[in-house]
């Protein structure tokens, strides 16, 4: 880059005998306009490593590395809070809570969730098994008017169907089967189902 200052200049650094020769100021300054960019680059690392001040080309970068995909048409602020929260639902990946944090930060509104599955204990022996035969998740998303913008606080993010069963079938074990429903804002749920946590 033309014109850019070097943190670093390279006259700095030779002994004061070498200071008044000519050639080698010009010499060392054209060297100091190549690597400008390169010292400026490296003094910033530690700004492009953090998903909150990086660059967007170096945000793909560093979601790769965490091992998140972020869809490309997501606004900037939503592919920064997928990065910098990448560790913490990895850990998550595969329960329930986990499976509502990725919805919520993909749309912006709190999906409902109902599972089939369930935990119980007993003192006798054949006491019959919680939950449904089938592993299946139903997902219910609401979504405002009949503009596909999600409701609440995701107010003027579209929701894309394809998108969503995309990101629930990446979130949700191998072996579980899922439902979407994407709901207006005033229907409530089938009664006795609600969302739940494990």
């Amino acid at each position: 880059m033309a014109g850019l200052p070097t943190p670093h200049p390279l006259i700095d650094q030779l002994p004061a005998v070498y200071l008044e020769q000519d050639f080698l100021q010009r010499f060392l300054a054209a060297l100091d306009d190549v690597l400008a960019p390169v010292l400026l680059t490296i003094d910033n690392l530690p700004a492009h490593l953090d998903p909150r001040s990086a660059p967007d080309d170096f945000l793909d970068w560093l979601a790769r590395w965490v091992a998140v995909e972020p869809h490309e048409d997501s606004p900037t602020e939503v592919r920064r809070a997928a990065v910098r929260g990448a560790v913490t639902r990895h850990a998550r990946r595969g329960t329930v809570g986990g499976l509502a944090e990725a919805l919520r930060l993909e749309t912006g509104t709190e999906p409902e969730i109902v599972e089939s599955g369930g935990t119980a204990w007993s003192t006798g022996p054949g006491t019959p098994l919680p939950g449904g035969g089938t592993p299946w998740v139903t997902v219910r998303v609401r979504v405002s008017g009949s503009g596909g913008s999600t409701g609440g606080g995701g107010a003027g993010r579209v929701v894309d169907r394809v998108r969503l069963e995309e990101l629930i079938g990446a979130e949700v074990p191998a072996h579980v089967g899922f439902t979407l429903e994407l709901l207006p804002p005033d229907v409530l749920p089938p009664d006795g189902e609600g969302g739940g946590e494990r």
